[in-house]
């Protein structure tokens, strides 16, 4: 099978915090709007339909959804009637309960309608770890040939996490994050740098505005595999949009060989031992 380009959209938006339904509404609409340009593939923010509050996390069990909760039907309708697939970020009730465990997990609505829990977040961020359990393996999905590895924000801090899809035959990597302002820094070079380790895409789709007691910054981006930002959302709601290709990933794997020329190992490590300084009265 010859590959092809692959239309994916990253939406920048707003998520009302604990409110399951309106956040599934918006969600609908950005999937229209990204379809109606041609996304194969959307991509939503982190905890997008739960909203990154960690007081409502503790206090709502409401805020909670499963892959076969009804309250997420008109999300899954709408990635059949569009064919694309959508990736959705919520607080997962991986029992069913939600007293029980819970993830912070990324949500696959499928262009069949299916909804499947796809990638629970391995690396936790502060509060995060007082109300989620990490997730014990990676993720990815697989559409039109495409393999497409899973992050969720913190994970792509970790140059690790990228590689490990890489290496197992990711051409993308796709992020939902929640950056609060004054995080914009770490997080324009982040994402930028793990699409230049390993000669992928990166996609980052980021929460923006007000959520509960935080402000978050977007940043909505999605990298070429030689880092350069090929398309963004500057300030608000939007879309980031482009074509994924094939031929760009081969060239910056020719022009930076990393995965080719890193060895198996780096072995011990030499330390040399300098003198002391010796002060002199």
């Amino acid at each position: 099978m010859t590959l092809g380009p692959l239309r994916v959209a990253a939406v920048q938006a707003a998520s009302v915090a604990g409110d399951v339904e309106a956040n599934v509404a918006s969600a609908v609409h950005w999937v229209g709007v990204a379809t109606a340009r041609g996304a194969r593939v959307v991509v939503l923010p982190e905890l997008f339909l739960t909203g990154y509050d960690p007081m409502t996390w503790k206090a709502e069990a409401g805020c909670v959804v499963t892959a076969d909760d009804e309250r997420l039907l008109p999300l899954a309708g709408a990635a059949a009637t569009s064919g694309a697939a959508v990736l959705v970020g919520a607080a997962v009730a991986t029992s069913g309960d939600a007293d029980g465990e819970r993830t912070l997990s990324t949500l696959c609505c499928s262009p069949d309608g299916a909804v499947d829990l796809a990638y629970s977040k391995q690396h936790l961020w502060q509060e995060e770890r007082s109300v989620f359990t990490p997730g014990s393996a990676g993720g990815s999905v697989e559409i039109d040939g495409w393999h497409l590895g899973l992050g969720i924000c913190y994970d792509g801090c970790f140059p690790e996490h990228a590689r490990a899809a890489a290496d197992a035959g990711a051409l993308g990597y796709l992020c939902p994050s929640a950056y609060v302002v004054g995080s914009e820094h770490r997080r324009d070079l982040y994402y930028a740098a793990r699409a230049l380790d390993n000669g992928v895409y990166v996609v980052l789709a980021g929460l923006t505005g007000r959520c509960g007691e935080l402000t978050f910054s977007g940043g909505t981006a999605i990298f070429d595999p030689q880092g350069r930002r090929v398309a963004e959302v500057t300030r608000g709601e939007g879309l980031a949009v482009t074509d994924l290709d094939p031929a760009a990933i081969a060239e910056a794997r020719a022009i930076n060989p990393y995965a080719d020329d890193r060895p198996a190992s780096l072995g011990g490590r030499l330390v040399t031992r300098l003198p002391h300084r010796v002060v002199r009265t």
